[in-house]
């Protein structure tokens, strides 16, 4: 019976792992596509802030 047991474990442990390289992966699209909005936004704001500094000059 400890044979069963121990396929169990096994089997959970497999699982686990499994579990947290899915949860990585998603880690890592997050991470690249908040880079690449940041990236996106930072070579967008400088030519949005222009027009806005003139207006309040007026």
């Amino acid at each position: 019976m400890s044979i069963t047991f121990q396929k169990r474990q096994k089997e959970m442990k497999r699982q686990e792992k499994q579990r947290a390289k899915a949860e990585r992966r998603e880690q890592k699209k997050f991470a690249k596509r908040a880079a690449k909005e940041a990236q996106a936004t930072a070579t967008v704001l400088p030519s949005d802030t222009e027009p806005q500094s003139q207006s309040q000059d007026k």
